[in-house]
């Protein structure tokens, strides 16, 4: 078994990888001030960006939840994958080969994670798909892509393949490519019966499903012979790689123009997605075989920055009755966006790829460019379910579709829709708006699922500060602590003007440490800080000295081995928090005045304690004493001055 990979090439892994190229996998980035960039955090919902990635000192923080390291822990959480197989996987994302401890020479095929070795699986059967779509037993695979306008090029552009009859095809291939029986079993390419394993795929065509990253990990398969007695579609059960409730098909493909275009468009089918992408619409995914639910939305607003800024949903459905449910679903979800939702449905049912096989590109892009809000599409659906001719139907649908015209979150579209609601029903519109307001009330006096006592919000753009409520020694103070046997530090007071200034004395000296070099490293050693988590964040900077000062990434990472336990999230916060400054020469002049106002503090406070000795003394009783201190006045106010002409 291989032994642990040396620290030294863990150091390099991690100081060669750019962290905002791995992050811009999972998360659309945004710049936020020089050197720092912002997106809606993985790890958590939220609606406002407060995800940060400093690529500078190589680490990420969210001031909404709390979560913060560098690109290897980011790799572990999001991928859960083992810290060796983030390291692996980093590693090999940039060619470097790895040393291990004890003579290892790193892990063989037995040796890789688990992970790791499905991704491989999936990669090589993909291949084989393909392959097998070019042989002459995929004619019908090949004619059911031509029947549906779809040719070489655009089965190459989807990965498009084909599984071959039989029953074991792709079982022989991976084998011989050295793949065992109990490794396949976990991939959900195959069956299980009573005389082994057998390909799950077989005589259909065969779509790849990829994740984010781009990395196969599952397919679909359609159907084309009549004797296949199994459904329409099949798609690859849950395995350790593939969650449906989690996976968008073409994700891989979408999530640049998502994020460029801040459009997300949902569609039913992989024909579809095609479709779409192949009219022009490149923001398409679509759902497999699930319902579009809570999981995928964290997906699509992470990569819409669904932040209030803009940004739109929109479903495309089958006009039939199965479509209108899936819409009214959908509604149902509406609220967890912040960007506004849509419903594009074909009048005559027709879906995307069937639009462009008969009307051509132009039909889906004005599909799509005919939107119609989804809230609209929702009350009309429950004005269908009443009959309308009587005065029972009526109050019923109004009792029904107010709720609805209650949820719409602009201020400004909601009478106008109280209004539209009133003539649809043929109701007076004080009626209308009388039951609209009565809703609006209902809903806000539910329980709601925000955060309750106790809650911390994360540093925000506006105050700078963390807001914490509970818990603490004084208002807006709470306990950073870790276990029973470790130190305790209160979160420091954001309103004390000392503690602000040692902040953002620490937020330079841990992402500039070229800053503290010759007689600035001196005053900033001799540096007394009052603020006990700051204090500790000081001492251990003095511990560490200048000798990593170079290299921000290890700097920040030697800090963190050094400071205690609890303080480290705290150590992550100020190492990525944006410096108010948008060119490189203003941010020397911010840091120069920062260390300058901490170094008059300095002196301000010595200073004092010195004209209180001064006070104290007999000056007749002991004149030497008192010439003493008086010199040394003199020369901290010289200091002081000096340090005022610098600045």
């Amino acid at each position: 078994m291989a032994g642990l990979i040396k620290r030294q090439d863990i150091d390099e892994v991690r100081q060669r990888t750019d962290i905002k190229e791995v992050v811009d996998g999972y998360v659309t980035l945004k710049g936020a001030g020089l050197g720092s960039y912002k997106g809606l955090c993985p790890f958590h919902d939220e609606r406002s960006p407060s995800f940060t990635v400093r690529p500078q000192v190589g680490r990420y923080h969210c001031f909404g939840c709390g979560e913060d390291g560098d690109v290897i822990s980011f790799v572990q959480k999001l991928d859960h994958t083992s810290f060796h197989e983030a390291v692996e996987k980093l590693a090999a994302r940039i060619g470097f080969e790895l040393r291990y401890e004890d003579g290892g020479s790193g892990p063989n095929r037995e040796d890789v994670g688990r992970r790791q070795r499905l991704i491989d699986a999936h990669k090589v059967a993909d291949e084989f798909f393909r392959a097998q779509l070019l042989t002459p037993g995929a004619t019908e695979g090949r004619t059911f892509l031509h029947d549906r306008g779809f040719d070489r090029a655009a089965a190459d552009q989807f990965g498009v393949g084909y599984a071959p009859q039989g029953w074991d095809s792709l079982l022989k291939h991976l084998r011989g490519r050295g793949y065992t029986d109990p490794e396949l079993k976990l991939t959900g390419m195959f069956s299980e019966g009573g005389r082994g394993i057998y390909d799950r795929f077989r005589g259909r065509l065969i779509w790849p499903i990829r994740d984010i990253a781009g990395d196969t990990i599952g397919f679909g398969a359609r159907k084309l012979y009549e004797d296949d007695q199994g459904p329409k579609y099949l798609n690859t059960p849950e395995t350790a790689l593939y969650k449906k409730s989690q996976v968008l098909y073409g994700i891989d493909l979408a999530k640049r123009s998502i994020a460029k275009d801040r459009q997300l468009v949902v569609v039913e089918g992989y024909t579809d997605v095609m479709a779409c992408h192949l009219a022009g619409i490149t923001t398409a995914v679509a759902t497999c075989g699930t319902a579009f639910g809570t999981e995928h939305i964290k997906i699509a607003r992470r990569l819409l920055s669904d932040d209030g800024s803009g940004g739109e949903v929109i479903f495309t459905f089958d006009g039939d009755a199965a479509g209108q449910k899936a819409a009214l679903r959908a509604f149902e979800e509406d609220q967890r966006f912040v960007a506004q939702t849509y419903v594009a449905v074909e009048p005559n049912g027709a879906d995307p790829c069937e639009l462009r096989q008969s009307k051509g590109d132009a039909a889906v892009r004005d599909l799509i460019a005919t939107r119609r809000p989804l809230f609209e599409f929702a009350i009309r659906a429950a004005l269908k379910r009443h009959n309308l001719d009587t005065v029972e139907g009526r109050i019923a649908a109004l009792r029904e579709s107010a709720p609805v015209v209650a949820q719409i979150r602009d201020a400004g579209i909601r009478p106008a829709y109280a209004r539209e609601l009133s003539g649809w029903l043929g109701m007076p519109v004080e009626e209308v708006s009388r039951a609209v307001g009565a809703a609006a009330k209902r809903a806000a006096q539910a329980p709601s699922g925000g955060a309750g006592s106790g809650s911390y919000q994360g540093r925000g753009q506006s105050s700078g500060y963390a807001t914490v409520t509970g818990g603490g020694s004084a208002p807006g103070v709470a306990p950073l602590t870790g276990s029973a046997t470790l130190p305790s530090f209160n979160r420091p007071d954001p309103r004390d003007p000392v503690a602000a200034m040692e902040r953002q004395a620490l937020e330079v000296a841990l992402q500039q440490p070229g800053m503290l070099e010759g007689e600035t490293w001196q005053r900033f050693s001799e540096a007394r800080f009052s603020t006990p988590a700051y204090l500790a964040i000081h001492e251990a900077i003095r511990a560490t000295g200048l000798a990593f000062a170079g290299d921000p990434v290890r700097w920040v990472e030697q800090l963190l081995q050094e400071v205690p336990e609890p303080l480290r999230p705290l150590v992550s916060e100020l190492a990525v928090v944006p410096l108010p400054a948008s060119t490189a020469d203003g941010v020397v002049r911010y840091c120069k005045d920062i260390l300058a106002r901490l170094f008059e503090l300095q002196i301000t406070k010595v200073k004092a304690e010195k004209m209180g000795q001064l006070q104290r003394l007999d000056a007749t009783a002991d004149p030497e004493e008192f010439q003493r201190l008086n010199r040394e006045l003199m020369q901290l106010e010289m200091q002081r001055r000096s340090l005022r002409a610098e600045a």
